[in-house]
């Protein structure tokens, strides 16, 4: 329908018949256009949503129907912990409306877990600003979601527990402080606080954010608890507020000072392993890709001696990202670009980059050549476990019961290290550090997690592909921090013997294998991609492939069957993060499916591994076996991708 047309129509018809009769011609299933309907009709009628009509008046009469549904088809989903997506208007973006009603849900489920009990929560924020990157709304109209940041978000979030009767702990509005995820779980610990929530979207797109919740332990919480309190939080009509100033009046908000911070930086120092740099010992490049990890991961390597350069066009908070390639993702290799400039300019022994909410930590070292080399989460993951079993064992730290942590979908090279260190790994956990966290809950309170035995101290460290690392169990998040600080004294205990990270890494993969780990990622967007993702699960969950490429499928895994090792679903949030196919392709290698719980994408990890290299084997040789796993894993990549694209 050409646009005049629907403005003329729109002065003599009833706005909703324009909608309904736009609807119409947007390619979707009958019930999901008539749920958009549903919920626009609400937004257009009632009182409470009177600020958004401008820009929905707007959207209709420049006929933007397909966008309509996909933002009013449904309420964005509390996922595993929390929601996170666009910023923008409507019930399937993340807005105020959106955010109160997770913060309302999550009061009901603290009264429900604690009944009786005077709450607390503390919050968090990153350097988010809403300030409409992809041109979706009409800059010349009042927009309640324009300028929104994670700072008015949390403030939201603290004026609703607080009409609740729950103290929100937060930094006070003069601070120019920021909190890491990481700094948040430990905050909840250190003040015994009954939860909390993040506002942060991590690495995603600048006009991305979220709201992440925290148990009690300082943890996301796992099924059951959080179908409980998803059930919660869409089952609320009602958010109830306090103004600010009256919360604050009665002590319902609460400023948070430098102490827990100070304890956090304390904490980390103590995880030191080596003596600390003398002067011109080593020197690396550090940047927070204008997130927050200047005010977390660099004050802690300074604390510790280090001689940290930073990149100074990235150091300041700003969630526009303005000076950062691509995205302020360490996953990112284009995104630690002007680090490695820098780094090479001042010859410097490393890079190290932060996500901005800083639990991730990027990482390049200089080759043989001095060309800085990006280093990828799963070898990030080998080259910290590897370091650290090695001092620990030489301090006489190492015992039968210590205790290594993986993800599914990190690499197997951990496994190895476990055995030849003698210790135990647990290696068969759902995508997500909550899991890790959760065997760390398990060790404390009942000695053992699956056939793991020991206590909370046993705990070594936690890994993940995605470039997440926990070093203590005193924290329950993955920590950019701690990380930092064990892969600088990695490359500074390297200097000291006269050789580099790069050698050690490529002598850790003649120990131990070289294992070749890809990610294949599969953008699905919008109610289209929705639909393209739920029809390839299905359709390679009921008739999975015989083979890949040219490669036979030895062994098929559904880790969301309940019939499988896995048992019966703990809830509907349980069976998403189940929603993983895991094939194996023989001797030394796997593939494992999922779809992304951040992004409209699926993810496919290729994992293609060697033996360790054999005594006497020549150089060449084993060069060569290396390169055959790569090309293996590539051709498995390429096979895969195409696979799902005919079925999708």
């Amino acid at each position: 329908m050409p646009n005049g047309e629907i403005m003329a129509r729109c002065a003599s018809m009833e706005l909703l018949t324009v909608v309904a009769e736009g609807f119409a011609a947007v390619e979707a299933p009958a019930p999901v256009k008539a749920s958009a309907l549903a919920h626009l009709t609400r937004w257009l009628t009632d009182p409470d949503f009177a600020e958004y009509r401008p820009q929905l008046e707007w959207m209709v009469k420049t006929g933007q129907f397909s966008g309509l549904v996909d933002r009013f088809f449904q309420i964005l989903p509390f996922g595993t912990g929390g929601r996170r997506g666009a910023v923008g208007i409507g019930p399937n973006r993340m807005n105020n409306w959106t955010l109160g009603a997770s913060v309302q849900g999550h009061c009901e489920y603290l009264r429900q877990r604690f009944p009786g009990k005077t709450l607390q929560v503390g919050l968090a924020y990153d350097v988010r600003r809403f300030n409409d990157a992809r041109h979706q709304y009409c800059p010349d109209l009042p927009n309640p979601t324009m300028g929104v940041s994670s700072r008015s978000f949390a403030e939201l979030a603290a004026e609703v527990y607080a009409a609740n009767g729950i103290t929100a702990w937060i930094l006070p509005r003069e601070s120019k402080h920021f909190q890491a995820t990481p700094e948040l779980s430990y905050l909840i610990r250190y003040l015994g606080l009954d939860g909390g929530l993040n506002i942060s979207a991590s690495h995603n797109p600048p006009d991305d954010n979220g709201g992440k919740f925290y148990d009690e332990r300082g943890a996301q919480p796992v099924p059951p608890d959080d179908q409980i309190m998803a059930d919660l939080v869409e089952k609320v009509e009602k958010t109830r507020h306090m103004p600010w100033h009256d919360a604050v009046r009665a002590h319902l908000i609460r400023f948070i000072d430098d102490t827990p911070h100070q304890a956090y930086i304390r904490l980390l120092e103590r995880e030191s392993l080596i003596p600390p740099p003398r002067a011109g010992e080593v020197a690396l490049v550090f940047t927070p890709l204008h997130g927050v990890g200047a005010m977390t991961a660099m004050e802690l390597l300074v604390a510790c001696g280090f001689h940290v350069i930073p990149v100074p066009e990235q150091m300041e908070p700003n969630g526009q990202f303005p000076n950062v390639t691509k995205s302020p993702n360490p996953e990112v290799p284009e995104s630690m670009d002007r680090a490695a400039a820098l780094a090479t300019a001042r010859q410097a022994d490393l890079v190290l980059a932060t996500d901005p909410d800083a639990d991730r930590l990027g990482a390049m070292f200089p080759d043989e050549n001095g060309v800085f080399r990006f280093i990828t989460g799963h070898q990030i993951a080998a080259l910290l476990t590897c370091f650290k079993l090695e001092e620990l064992r030489k301090l006489g730290r190492l015992q039968a019961s210590s205790l290594v942590v993986r993800t599914r979908v990190t690499t197997s090279i951990i496994n190895r290290m476990a055995a030849a260190a003698g210790i135990q790994v647990v290696d068969d956990l759902l995508v997500g550090f909550k899991y890790i966290a959760e065997v760390l809950h398990n060790l404390e309170t009942q000695g053992f997690h699956g056939e793991a035995r020991g206590g909370v101290a046993d705990y070594v460290i936690g890994v993940e592909e995605s470039h997440g690392v926990l070093v203590t169990h005193e924290i329950r998040d993955k920590d950019a921090a701690g990380a930092a600080l064990l892969m600088a004294e990695l490359v500074l205990a390297q200097r000291r013997l006269g050789s580099s990270a790069w050698a050690y890494l490529h002598s850790m993969e003649e120990r131990f294998g070289h294992f070749c780990n890809l990610t294949v990622n599969l953008a699905m967007t919008g109610l289209e991609g929705r639909q393209q993702m739920a029809r390839m699960l299905e359709n390679l969950r009921s008739t999975p492939p015989v083979v890949i490429g040219a490669e036979s499928v030895t062994g098929f895994e559904d880790l969301r069957d309940p019939h499988g090792p896995l048992g019966p679903h703990k809830g509907a949030t349980d069976a998403a993060s189940r929603n993983v196919l895991v094939f194996q392709m023989g001797e030394h290698a796997r593939l494992v499916l999922r779809p992304s719980g951040t992004e409209p994408k699926a993810k496919a990890y290729v994992e293609v591994a060697t033996p360790p290299r054999s005594r006497g084997q020549s150089d060449a040789d084993w060069a060569a076996l290396c390169a055959q796993a790569d090309a293996r894993a590539a051709q498995l990549s390429d096979a895969f991708r195409s696979l799902v694209t005919s079925i999708a």
